[in-house]
């Protein structure tokens, strides 16, 4: 048999070890030099995020060109000179500069003097990162696979439990049929007449009732007054559509854009400031962020509308503004959105809402609910008579940041003997106010 020198291998240790620092060192310097890093990928990601995602994108154009693998393709001093300054490398008349300037519209690029050179390396890093799928999607999709698995099994244990409650029944009825037969046959058995003898007839109710003449006209009067009560239900309804919720052309989250991303109320419907409608923002708006946000990040999708769904909407938007996002260009083709209103209220009724929102200083969220959380938007407040002079009886006047009505309100709070005025009390529910 073979003998194994362990004092010989015990000597190479530091040898074997030395080979192995060597290798590892020279497979994470080859990946690195792959990549085309020399920096710090996460912090490339922030200062990316913090300075370039306004008009660049990894894989697709923007406003600038797509940046993935840019240190591959540019040399690295040259990509420092341009970030620090490129209009001055324009000027200069630096051949690669002025191509992608005219590429790109002519649109110049702010300089970044403040990026050291070791801050545009970790960019590099970052942009230089090789494309995978996330594995957000794939989890989603075999989370999704589970629920419907799960969904699917609920429903068969459903259907099991009703159709033994279903047997089960049957199995009554079969019962009792044979116990009613059993005992029929025990009862001839045993000489019984099971046969039942008609009664003699009496009076029907009907006749009954209807001789009553005392009993009729009461349950007369309770169905005119019961048919009166239901009538006048219904016909309250007519026209309050608390709870509208309709299907836009192109979808809209309030809750991603008002809720997650904060983006206040008045930014889309600015002229609730200072007008009497609210507006329906243009189009053009829209485009303002999103000319350069094509599709929505992973983590936004939901269980019910996924990314795909969203990016789609976003498509939308750029078929019906005539934009072309792989050139950066309006082709002028567009084509109008016609958008469903929610919000309507009768042609003689006034309401200005720069009165509330400016003057009043009330909330989006008082008329119209948690607006910042639908996905979907519907009609919170029934908008009727009632409820807009309930809200003027209990709402006080504002005066804290306001001297719109400090005059008036001095003199009618000593005339009514408070502290403060209710709309109410300031003449909010008088006819001539909304109906003019």
């Amino acid at each position: 048999m073979k003998k194994v020198n362990f004092l010989y291998l015990r000597s190479q240790l530091p040898f074997l070890l030395l080979v192995f620092l060597l290798a590892f060192s020279a497979n994470i310097y080859s990946q690195d030099e792959a990549s085309g890093s020399g920096g710090d990928v996460a912090a490339g990601e922030a200062l990316f995020k913090a300075n370039c995602a306004a008009c660049h994108k990894l894989d697709k154009k923007a406003v600038g060109p797509p940046l993935r693998g840019i240190a591959e393709t540019q040399d690295r001093k040259w990509l420092h000179d341009w970030i620090h300054n490129s209009q001055a490398l324009i000027k200069a008349g630096d051949a690669n500069a002025v191509k992608i300037f005219e590429e790109y519209n002519k649109m110049p690029m702010p300089p970044f003097p403040a990026l050291s050179e070791a801050d545009i390396d970790n960019i590099l890093a970052y942009t230089s990162q090789t494309k995978s799928q996330p594995a957000e999607a794939a989890g989603a999709e075999t989370a999704g696979t589970a629920a419907a698995a799960a969904s699917t099994g609920g429903s068969v244990s459903n259907s099991v439990v009703l159709g033994a409650l279903a047997l089960v029944f049957v199995l009554l009825v079969i019962m009792l049929f044979l116990v009613y037969g059993t005992l029929k046959r025990i009862a001839q058995a045993n000489g019984v007449d099971v046969t039942v003898e008609a009664k003699e007839k009496s009076t029907p109710l009907w006749k009954a009732f209807i001789h009553n003449q005392f009993l009729m006209l009461v349950v007369s009067v309770f169905f005119i007054l019961a048919a009166s009560y239901f009538a006048f239900g219904y016909l309250m309804q007519v026209g309050v559509d608390q709870g509208y919720q309709p299907v836009q052309p192109i979808h809209y989250s309030h809750k991603i854009h008002a809720g997650d991303n904060g983006i206040d109320c008045n930014f889309c419907h600015s002229s609730a400031r200072k007008s009497k409608t609210s507006g329906i923002p243009s189009l053009n708006v829209c485009m303002n962020c999103h000319k350069n946000i094509s599709e929505v990040a992973p983590e936004t999708a939901t269980e019910e509308y996924s990314k795909e769904f969203y990016d789609g909407e976003i498509a939308k938007l750029y078929k019906a503004v005539g934009w072309d996002a792989n050139n950066q260009a309006y082709t002028g083709k567009t084509e109008p959105v016609k958008w469903v209103r929610i919000h309507n209220l009768p042609d003689f009724v006034y309401f200005n809402h720069s009165q509330h929102v400016t003057v009043a200083g009330i909330a989006c969220q008082t008329c119209h609910g948690e607006i910042q959380t639908m996905e979907v938007v519907e009609q919170f407040a029934p908008l009727t008579m009632g409820w807009c002079i309930s809200c003027h009886r209990e709402t006080n006047v504002n005066l804290e940041t306001n001297d719109y009505y400090a005059k008036i309100h001095e003199e009618l709070s000593k005339k009514y003997g408070v502290e403060k005025l209710t709309i109410a009390e300031l003449g909010g529910i008088e006819c001539g106010k909304c109906h003019y």
